[in-house]
């Protein structure tokens, strides 16, 4: 094994994961699961039709804890923190003072205290960002000894059911505390495939244990990254560092939804985080927005990925590819990118460069495939 290989950090399903079969590669730091001896495109299309089981301990989870937590991490995100119920969830961005996305997150009031889930790859700046501006109004408590699992798939409430009863209640975006075999769990009905699902919060010495079960299951086969890649840009979701990163503000990147009226201008609590100014010009449209995040469908069987440059049929530059594959699911190539503003709209005819030979593609819709998130 190289240095660079031992410096990777395991997560307590490395043991599982190689007796499983799965081909391991460097992400975020740690030795994560690319794929199974299924292979990708299987993998994908189970998740679709059943439930796949994904290891996402890489990712940091993290407690603010205090009568001030909600209106620190307000000040932080352009997102209702404050109004948010008892076991409810939000997606959020950490924004800069240019309001530039720092990474986007999850995260759900449990009463006792708020808890997040942020980027593997930028959880140790994440948590000294929080330290750093809020880390006095409340008690920033990173949760390391956690593990987390994602069950993803039309089937995943059938499974899991079997092993935490009384999961199947909850709805997109609501949590539920419980316990399996003496271990504390916290379970949101939410994920990032765009299908019905259950992300599971659990004690990392139980995590093996809880995931074997989970296995046991005849509707659940692991999933590597290979295929949580493809599911995601399907579902229109993007990658930070890929479809959003420091320089592209929520307008840019088409999030514009994740933020609630009660911060936008004539709100209760307008503005009040960083970048607010241009944000908000961007939001009613008092500034102009320059590019645009869009879902592209390629018209020639030929994959398009990033960063391929995105080109008017004219020839003039507009933008570039963030995401792109072959869906598994359509059987189409399909990509995310950003493009010149007046180039964005549905429909629009462009042409990515792959080696230097133009790729007809059409703006399209996002996402790509309808979402079958359980709303009740």
């Amino acid at each position: 094994m190289s240095a660079s290989a031992e410096s990777l950090l395991k997560t307590p399903l490395y043991d599982l994961h190689l007796a499983l079969g799965a081909r391991m590669v460097p992400f975020a730091g740690y030795h994560m699961p690319v794929q199974y001896p299924d292979g990708l495109l299987r993998e994908h299309l189970h998740t679709r039709t059943a439930a796949g089981l994904f290891d996402v301990s890489h990712m940091g989870q993290v407690r603010l804890v205090g009568t001030q937590a909600a209106e620190a991490l307000e000040s932080l995100i352009p997102m209702d923190v404050l109004g948010l119920g008892l076991h409810r969830q939000r997606y959020g961005l950490l924004l800069n003072d240019d309001g530039g996305i720092l990474d986007d997150l999850m995260f759900v009031n449990r009463g006792e205290d708020l808890f997040l889930v942020v980027n593997g790859a930028c959880k140790a700046a994440d948590i000294a960002h929080l330290q750093a501006h809020i880390g006095q109004r409340c008690r920033v408590e990173p949760l390391p000894q956690r593990a987390l699992l994602a069950l993803q798939g039309p089937l995943a409430a059938q499974a899991l059911q079997r092993l935490v009863p009384g999961v199947q209640q909850l709805v997109f975006m609501t949590g539920m505390a419980t316990r399996w075999q003496g271990a504390d769990l916290y379970i949101t009905r939410s994920g990032y495939t765009g299908e019905d699902g259950f992300e599971i919060s659990l004690p990392a010495q139980g995590a093996v244990a809880f995931a074997q079960a989970l296995l046991a299951q005849p509707e659940v086969k692991p999933v590597g990254l290979g295929a949580r890649n493809s599911l995601r840009l399907e579902a229109g979701l993007c990658l930070y560092g890929h479809d959003i990163d420091a320089t592209t503000t929520p307008v840019e990147a088409a999030l514009s939804w994740a933020i609630q009226k009660v911060r936008r201008r004539g709100g209760a609590r307008e503005g009040r985080f960083p970048g607010a100014a241009r944000v908000l010009a961007q939001l009613d449209g008092s500034a102009p927005v320059q590019r645009v995040r869009v879902g592209l469908l390629a018209q020639e069987r030929v994959p398009v990925r990033e960063p391929a440059p995105l080109h008017a049929v004219d020839g003039t530059p507009v933008g570039q590819v963030t995401s792109g594959l072959l869906s598994p699911t359509l059987n189409q190539p399909i990509a995310m990118g950003y493009v010149a503003a007046a180039h964005a709209a549905l429909g629009t005819p462009l042409h990515a460069m792959v080696r230097g030979k133009p790729v007809p593609m059409t703006v399209a819709p996002l996402p790509f495939i309808p979402p079958r998130y359980h709303r009740g």
